[in-house]
């Protein structure tokens, strides 16, 4: 079992690192916002989250 919990604990770090990577604090902020209302079950913030985040990966308009 702790072999599991090292290995998840691995991914979610590594997924968060490569978000920050790639989309900077504004990233990070969505990824929390989505998690956050996952977890507290709360459409609002969940649905803020997830729209920032594809904000971020529509890119600027053409």
């Amino acid at each position: 079992m702790p072999v599991l919990a090292l290995l998840s604990a691995l991914f979610v770090v590594g997924f968060e690192q490569l978000v920050q990577w790639r989309f900077g604090a504004t990233g990070i902020v969505g990824l929390l916002l989505l998690t956050v209302g996952v977890k507290a079950k709360s459409p609002a913030v969940s649905s803020a989250g997830a729209v920032l985040l594809a904000v971020l990966l529509a890119g600027p308009a053409l």
